[in-house]
């Protein structure tokens, strides 16, 4: 399995490609910058085989439109948060905008069931609401990597002070990554990639 980080947007968000020895890609949270995440998947000679959101928020979904339309594929997104994730009260004004909603047949709903596989990887879909009601956790056992979108970031958590987020829900989200095996790779939405190992011992949220 490879992974590659992609900074984008205002906010450094991080939008990942993972993909295997069939070239086919899983794009997590294509946040903004839609031409450079395009020039990445050309560069490495993959193709799309699904997006995958860990939340909805803007900074983690305004390029998602654009690139499906070049790359048209399944869109995965918990439903508490395809709720809002393209209505008016999704922006972050003046650096993004409403997120525009691509044309598809429909998504398929995260929490509809744990495992998952998009060509030749399988994950698991862990739900840690918290940072938005539909927050979730995509866990590559095999592999031993975590993506975590906004929920665990090195040193920190995500915000809970935005509409939808709640504390308590949160701390319960890092109760069950806290679970997760130490040797596992975090990859989070902003920042630096960790351990659990290593937030479990000096992160101050997962204490």
């Amino acid at each position: 399995m490879k992974i590659e980080g992609i900074p984008t947007g205002p906010f450094q968000e991080i939008c990942y490609l993972a993909w295997g020895s069939a070239q086919q890609a899983i794009v997590f949270d294509p946040g903004c910058d839609s031409e450079v995440i395009a020039r990445r998947l050309e560069a490495n000679r993959i193709h799309v085989a699904a997006y995958v959101c860990t939340h909805g928020h803007a900074d983690h979904i305004n390029a998602l439109a654009e690139l499906h339309t070049r790359h048209p594929a399944p869109i995965a997104m918990h439903s508490l948060d395809l709720a809002w994730a393209f209505g008016p009260l999704n922006r972050i004004e003046p650096y993004y905008a409403v997120p525009k909603r691509p044309e598809c047949d429909g998504f398929e709903p995260l929490e509809s069931r744990k495992d998952w596989m998009y060509g030749d990887l399988h994950f698991q879909c862990i739900e840690t609401p918290g940072h938005t009601p539909g927050s979730c956790c995509l866990l590559f056992p095999e592999g031993g990597v975590l993506i975590a979108g906004d929920t665990l970031f090195k040193g920190s958590c995500g915000r809970t002070d935005l509409p939808g987020g709640n504390p308590r829900q949160l701390k319960e989200s890092l109760n069950k990554l806290k679970q997760l095996p130490d040797e596992v790779s975090v990859y989070p939405g902003h920042g630096p990639s960790t351990t659990i190992g290593t937030e479990r011992a000096t992160n101050y949220f997962m204490q």
